[in-house]
């Protein structure tokens, strides 16, 4: 019997023709029947295709070239004999592209031209491995899944995810939230939010979460600030669904740092529930209370909605807080992560002992036999020196004859002799 792992399927970048077949896909694994926020969540993936499909030319040409929009919108579709069976989305979860998401993954079960049924995880499987090898940017994967998809859950963990954090999401009615807007804040260091504030709250992000969660999201200073691309996309976002952002932090002058961050995004109309990104210094969890009662407001002046938020297992003050008001956990998810270590293609080592050392340095291999012959330099540098030493140590007459010495008379004359080193020899005419 063939392996599934042994039928391999064509992958490749999603295109326009392929929007028709990757919406059949979601409304297939939609849950029937659920609450209300599962409904919810099943509706996102429908509206960002559609959203797509509005969209595809923008999208696509920003994904060829390489900006910071690039990744808008990366999804990858598996076929097999022509028919499409899978589609994964993932996207850069921090500006430096260490940590990658996987946003959603779908597949259906297809039978092979033998008779033998691949199933949905083993499609998965292989659009997980495409992106872990395709990608090398990405040295951390990151996911979320609800707790009660087991589907989805065995997909992750069949190819190595670990749970990281327990998440829980919140709805606070609009009877809490006009309870808590009655409360006035006491937040005097209550300052806007800018570029010039991303340490601050890189600080604050990174003192607010465990080691391990830190080292996976692996933020920086610069996923704080927002560049022009940035602010053109989420001025787009926000016309596109009709929303508005909020933002805020506290400011502590004596430790001169921030303790408390909030971002809300209100809806104009009643189609979209709020959503609020809450983060606290561990040491200041009296501030729940006050960003709330300030949050509180701000989504009671826009419209009478209930409020969204979201909490970690690590963050035990701020679910007591939430229970003790009333809110209500409406879903559970679980994040997980893995790492993925890229292996560099080497040579074979047999290839390099095989050489011989001829063959490795065949530079160095003399042209011809070598033929024994006088070094000429020696020659040219005996003769300078001889040159030098002649019109010091030998003076002759105008005539060219050699000079006598008159105290000895004409019979004895002095003669140099180079090649001693002694110039006093007396010779016998």
């Amino acid at each position: 019997m063939t392996s599934s792992l042994s039928i391999k399927l064509h992958i490749r970048p999603f295109q326009y023709r392929d929007l028709d077949d990757i919406e059949v896909l979601i409304q297939a694994r939609q849950p029937s029947g659920g609450s209300q926020d599962a409904e919810d969540s099943g509706d996102r993936p429908l509206s960002l295709i559609q959203q797509v499909r509005r969209w595809y030319g923008p999208v696509k040409a920003l994904s060829i070239v390489p900006n910071p929009l690039q990744h808008l919108f990366s999804a990858y579709v598996a076929e097999y004999d022509g028919q499409l069976c899978g589609m994964i989305q993932v996207s850069p979860f921090n500006r430096s592209r260490s940590t990658w998401r996987v946003d959603q993954v779908v597949s259906q079960a297809v039978v092979t031209r033998s008779g033998e049924k691949l199933l949905a995880l083993d499609i998965g499987s292989q659009l997980l491995r495409y992106c872990f090898e395709s990608i090398w940017e990405a040295r951390t994967w990151l996911i979320e899944v609800d707790v009660n998809d087991g589907d989805t859950l065995a997909l992750y963990r069949h190819n190595g995810f670990q749970p990281l954090a327990q998440m829980t999401y919140w709805a606070i009615a609009p009877d809490i939230i006009q309870t808590l807007a009655q409360h006035t804040p006491d937040l005097p260091n209550l300052l806007p939010v800018g570029n010039a504030d991303a340490f601050l709250l890189h600080q604050l992000d990174t003192v607010s979460m465990p080691p391990l969660v830190r080292q996976v999201f692996d933020r920086q200073t610069i996923d704080f600030k927002t560049g022009l691309a940035g602010s053109v996309v989420e001025s787009g976002k926000q016309w596109v669904n009709r929303t508005e952002s909020k933002t805020g932090y506290v400011f502590e002058p004596q430790r001169k740092a921030a303790i408390g961050f909030f971002k809300l995004s209100l809806s104009r109309n009643t189609s979209q529930t709020p959503e609020a990104d809450l983060t606290v210094h561990p040491a200041y969890t009296w501030l729940y209370p006050e960003l709330l009662a300030h949050m509180a407001r701000l989504v009671e002046e826009s419209s009478r909605q209930t409020l969204r938020l979201a909490s970690t297992d690590y963050q035990s003050e701020r679910e007591e807080y939430l229970a003790k008001i009333g809110a209500e956990q409406t879903e559970h998810t679980l994040l997980m992560s893995r790492s993925v270590w890229h292996k560099l293609r080497e040579a074979r080592p047999t290839a390099l002992e095989n050489l011989q050392l001829s063959e490795m340095l065949q530079g160095l291999q003399p042209a011809r036999k070598p033929i024994p012959s006088r070094l000429s330099f020696l020659d040219s540098a005996q003769e300078a020196i001889q040159k030098n030493r002649k019109p010091s140590s030998h003076r002759g007459n105008s005539n060219g004859h050699p000079a006598t010495n008159p105290s000895l008379g004409t019979g004895m004359e002095w003669e140099v002799d180079p090649s001693s080193s002694d110039s006093s020899t007396p010779s016998q005419g």
